[in-house]
């Protein structure tokens, strides 16, 4: 059974960062999330989520009002850590697909095959007056162009083939200009030429998730690598995570254990602790091991790609013997 972990602040609940073993400074600081998504490996979890939005949080009394950018916490994360798989949330609504994509792939290289993200869309009013591109759109527009942008990340990633860099020092060439591709991908709202400016990732592809939070977001899960779920759907050609939120600290695992051991239909669980600093250390010291003991996961010390640990495949290049 897959495990991943959730990183949000310090924690799901708002209130987390008030406790007394919670340093404030190191949820700005990156240190609190480093330190939970090193016990977290250490423990043999399989991949972390870094929870963002375009919108700032609200401005509520008592609570943290700021967020790290995902993606530049999982690449802060990324150095620091060897086995575990690491996923920012990536709004695509607002953002340039071309760059998007450079981003992830940039992720992977630095984490040698443990990158991905997890694709979300915005319709809000406030994510758009921050961007100032263009009005809100409703949710189906939003996750219909999603898909698009999920379809031209692996076009753009498959641009580059594997063997492309060369670096013959002989001619000075440093790669095969007949190795890199256009893409030639038009959308209704963006079009995109290629090649990327980035290397083919090592794992091909970075795992693509989707979080399911609507029926729009269901149906573009049809294009994910991994679908985060609060129940199991009737089906989906994916990798099934069940989202899951916790407080071991305060519960205990008994309940927890046999939840797990439940999920009839999942793939694995996403486990959302309601405070890092607690209950990510009950979740490596007594969970982990349990679900261990009951045959419910691999070795803590499994290494690899992301796609390997998780039991995929590395897809083939599209471009791989076409002309440029």
């Amino acid at each position: 059974m897959i495990v991943g972990l959730e990183i949000d602040g310090a924690g799901t609940d708002p209130a987390a960062w008030r406790g007394a073993e919670v340093d404030p400074r190191a949820i700005l600081t990156g240190e609190l999330a480093l330190r939970a998504v090193q016990r977290a490996e250490a423990a043999g979890v399989d991949f972390v989520t870094f929870v963002d939005a375009l919108e700032a949080p609200d401005d509520v009394p008592d609570r943290v009002s700021v967020r790290l950018d995902a993606l530049g916490l999982a690449a802060r994360i990324a150095p620091l850590t060897e086995r575990i798989g690491l996923l920012p949330t990536i709004t695509v609504t607002h953002t340039e697909p071309f760059h998007v994509q450079a981003s992830v792939a940039t992720l992977d290289h630095v984490s040698g095959g443990r990158g991905g993200w997890v694709a979300d869309v915005s319709s809000s009013a406030a994510a758009a007056a921050v961007v100032g591109r263009r009005q809100p759109a409703p949710a189906a527009e939003t996750w219909r162009e999603a898909r698009y942008v999920v379809d031209v990340s692996r076009r753009l990633w498959d641009s580059w083939e594997d063997d492309a860099i060369i670096r013959d020092a002989s001619t000075g060439r440093y790669v095969d200009r007949e190795k890199l591709h256009y893409v030639e991908f038009e959308s209704p709202s963006f079009d995109i030429k290629g090649p990327s400016i980035v290397p083919r990732p090592p794992q091909g592809h970075p795992i693509t998730a989707i979080r399911v939070s609507s029926p729009e977001a269901l149906e573009a899960a049809a294009d994910a690598d991994l679908v985060l779920v609060d129940e199991v759907p009737a089906q989906l050609n994916a990798l099934v995570i069940v989202s899951v939120e916790v407080r071991p600290h305060l519960d205990g695992v008994d309940g927890l254990v046999e939840l797990i051991e439940g999920l009839a239909g999942a793939d694995g669980v996403h486990l959302r602790p309601a405070s890092l600093e607690l209950d990510v250390p009950v979740i490596a010291d007594e969970l982990l091991p349990r679900l261990r003991e009951r045959g419910l996961v691999g070795p803590a010390e499994r290494g690899g790609s992301l796609r390997g640990r998780l039991g995929l495949g590395r897809p083939a290049n599209r471009y791989v013997g076409s002309e440029r």
